[in-house]
């Protein structure tokens, strides 16, 4: 086979390669803003859309494999299942695109493909099998001095701003083959040019006004660093967990502390919601808050609740008739009781199955996930201090990846974000760090102090301008004590949510009402 043949293949992984050697942690992230071109070359030489697509999707599966394989070390045939499931929706919007070059010139067709990809991309974040992990816009997290425009438009304008570079690089490529150093040439170079600077100068030029509420109450993270696989869930360690995770917490806190912050799960056993200040389990918890009246402890904890009838399609009969839905929940408690919020934003497969896959359950159960799945709060719940410090938005693990799901508890009053998560699943690797980064975002485009609490670690405190304050390293059992100021600012995204992606959505309908016409004349004449 001659070098020629070989074009389309190297250009494919060419791409694959730099998507993944620009994401976070590492410091090559200046190659987002070219990753796309080799792809844009290999959907202009290439006659089959078939042959495209086999190219384009090996640029998927490399780019989901080499950055987040750590998926499977929950789960070696789940993760398969995502990388390939994954890597083929990531294939519809240049499919898309690879037809529309067709019909209108390189510019036009370039901003269908931003148009596609962004609509994909605020898909991909709102139906049941949501996993944008690898949203281009999060590529930046390890460089927030560099998107501090995020309050205005969130991670998808991360998106725009990488697809949009691509797209110019692509069309200054093609411009020198055929023209030279050409006046257009020049022009499409300076357009590129500005399209990177003109958001790193805003970034650094961005001031805001935070409306202070106060700052003189210190919040208390705690890191018990408990092995999910052979030590947290293992029968007979619970009370031993309980009573450890209050003696690390009386270490730090003082008149000062408003708030003490466990991990999720931290409660390492199936408590009934409705029935807390009865658990025995429960009662040093209790006796440990009531020695410290003024004190508010958040901690994630295993939920269930039993009904006499089957109220949703997540409640499991029990043999006396009732059912019982479980949950993944934050609970926000004080020495009178607790308010209780469940994770709305499930892990697909692991933590709840669509009801389209639902015939697949079993399947889901042999491979390590879940047949029934946790029940969802749908509606946002802030969680309230009883001492009127903080109102809380609740980031339960993965929930902390979703800024406009997260927008809607700031819309409520929040004035701290509260990430609770257990990241040991994946075990030392990048999988921990890129999702502590991720919460640096969430920062930014609420410009509220951030709070993370870890099982493994990192736990972290980060303040509204995405600097990471303090932070626990991994697997590491410890406490970090931080004085947090509570903001009431009400940021652009956060009092619009995803508005971006909302306007992308309805140009590419018109894109693709556009194509079809197009489609339809060529056929007709």
């Amino acid at each position: 086979m001659s070098a020629t043949k070989y074009t389309g293949l190297i250009r494919s992984v060419i791409a694959g390669l730099m998507l993944w050697a620009a994401w976070p942690t590492s410091p090559l992230t200046l190659l987002i803003f070219v990753a796309w071109v080799p792809l844009f070359f290999v959907a202009e030489n290439t006659d089959s859309w078939k042959n495209f697509f086999g190219y384009t999707y090996l640029t998927m599966l490399l780019w989901n494999v080499l950055t987040t394989w750590w998926v499977a070390e929950a789960s070696v045939p789940g993760g398969i299942g995502a990388f390939m499931a994954n890597s083929l929706l990531m294939c519809i919007p240049w499919i898309a695109y690879y037809f529309t070059k067709n019909y209108f010139n390189r510019v036009v067709s370039g901003l269908a493909l931003i148009a596609f990809w962004m609509t994909y991309e605020f898909i991909h974040l709102n139906w049941d099998l949501s996993w944008p992990w690898l949203s281009l816009g999060n590529v930046f997290a390890a460089h927030p001095t560099w998107v501090q425009w995020y309050e205005y438009t969130g991670t998808a304008g991360g998106s725009l701003w990488v697809l949009l570079s691509n797209v110019l690089v692509f069309n200054v490529f093609m411009k020198y083959q055929e023209e030279g150093r050409s006046a257009g040439y020049f022009r499409l170079a300076v357009a590129w040019v500005a399209t990177l600077c003109i958001p790193l100068a805003l970034s650094l030029l961005a001031k805001q006004n935070l409306t202070l509420l106060h700052n003189k109450y210190n919040v208390v993270a705690v890191q018990p660093n408990y092995d999910p696989y052979n030590d947290k869930f293992v029968a007979g360690k619970q009370e031993e967990q309980l009573h450890e995770l209050i003696s690390l917490s009386q270490k730090a806190i003082d008149v000062n502390t408003a708030l003490v912050v466990w991990p999720e799960t931290a409660v390492p056993y199936i408590v009934a919601e409705d029935q807390l200040k009865q658990n025995m389990f429960l009662n040093p918890l209790w006796a440990f808050l009531k020695s410290n009246p003024n004190l508010n402890l958040l901690t994630g904890l295993e939920g269930r609740k039993q009904f006499p009838t089957k109220v949703s399609r997540f409640a499991v009969p029990l043999p006396d008739g009732s059912f019982v839905e479980g949950y993944n929940s934050a609970a926000l408690f004080d020495s009178s009781g607790a308010q209780i919020y469940h994770k709305s934003k499930l892990v697909p497969g692991v933590e709840v199955l669509p009801g389209f896959l639902s015939f697949m359950a079993p399947v889901f159960e042999k491979f390590g996930g879940t047949g029934g799945g946790y029940a969802a709060d749908t509606t946002e719940k802030v969680l309230h201090t009883s001492n009127h410090i903080f109102n809380i938005s609740p980031a339960v693990c993965y929930e902390s990846i979703y800024g406009d799901h997260l927008s809607k508890f700031n819309r409520q009053g929040a004035d701290l974000i509260v990430v609770i998560t257990n990241d040991g699943w994946w075990g030392n690797t990048q999988g921990y760090k890129q999702h502590m980064q991720y919460a640096r975002l969430r920062a930014i485009e609420s410009r509220k102090w951030v709070v993370r609490s870890a099982n493994t670690g990192i736990s972290c405190f980060i303040d509204p301008f995405g600097n990471v304050i303090k932070q626990l390293p991994w697997n590491t059992k410890g406490i970090l004590k931080q004085t947090v100021a509570a903001f009431v600012t009400e940021t652009f995204y956060t009092k619009h949510g995803d508005w971006l992606s909302k306007i992308i959505t309805l140009l590419t309908i018109g894109f693709l009402l556009l194509l079809c016409y197009q489609m339809i004349r060529k056929k007709s004449a």
